[in-house]
């Protein structure tokens, strides 16, 4: 009798078992069913130029003004300038540019006298300078038209042939570059060329400030 009993027992515990794991499968069947299906992304790949970007480092161009020479009156100047751009900012030039000078108030007072020969009024110079952009930023020409801009600071030394005589000569600056087009620039530009000179009988230190306008080429 007590065998029957246990067998019995068994007999329910194992139904009880099967019963709840089904229950579970179908639960986790029923969990399953309700997912929604992964999508395989299937995106062809593609072939992408890079585009060549030019850039122009390089900077060449022509300018003319006035160069004030001391004790020698405002004379005309025209040079060529060429500048590499190291950075957005900072720039390296060379300037070279000619005039030539007329006569002193002395020499026009004294009627006579001349104190250079016409070949010594011939004056000469080039300039290796460093200039740094302080603002650069854009001009608005019109309602539509915007074009870019930079204020830049400029100095550096070089040589100044003049009276018969190569001077080293100390050179300070500033200007303004306007872009309209990415490969043409338009520049305005004021400075100082700085020298010792002794042609009238007193050693002293000249200062020979300049203004010009100019057109330069990016390539």
């Amino acid at each position: 009798m007590e065998g029957r009993s246990v067998v019995l027992l068994l007999t329910l515990a194992l139904a009880v078992t099967v019963l709840s794991g089904c229950g579970r499968d179908r639960l986790v069947r029923s969990d399953d069913s309700g997912q929604p299906p992964v999508i395989e992304p299937d995106v062809e790949r593609r072939e992408i130029t890079v585009p060549k970007i030019r850039k122009s480092d390089f900077e060449v161009g022509i300018f003319a003004g006035d160069l004030s020479v001391e004790d020698f009156g405002v004379n005309t100047v025209t040079g060529l300038t060429l500048a590499y751009h190291l950075t957005d900012k900072f720039f390296l030039q060379l300037d070279a540019g000619q005039t030539k000078v007329g006569l002193t108030s002395f020499e026009r007072l004294s009627g006579a006298a001349q104190l250079l020969t016409d070949a010594e009024r011939d004056y000469s110079y080039y300039n290796v300078q460093v200039g740094y952009d302080i603002l650069p930023g854009e001009g608005f020409f019109g309602k539509k038209r915007a074009w870019n801009t930079a204020t830049y600071l400029i100095g550096g030394v070089g040589k100044t042939k003049f009276a018969g005589d190569d001077r080293f000569t100390l050179n300070l600056g500033a200007g303004i570059r306007v872009m309209p087009l990415n490969w043409l620039a338009i520049h305005a530009d004021v400075g100082d060329q700085i020298f010792d000179i002794d042609l009238l009988g007193k050693a002293k230190t000249a200062h020979n400030l300049g203004a010009h306008v100019g057109v330069t080429f990016f390539f």
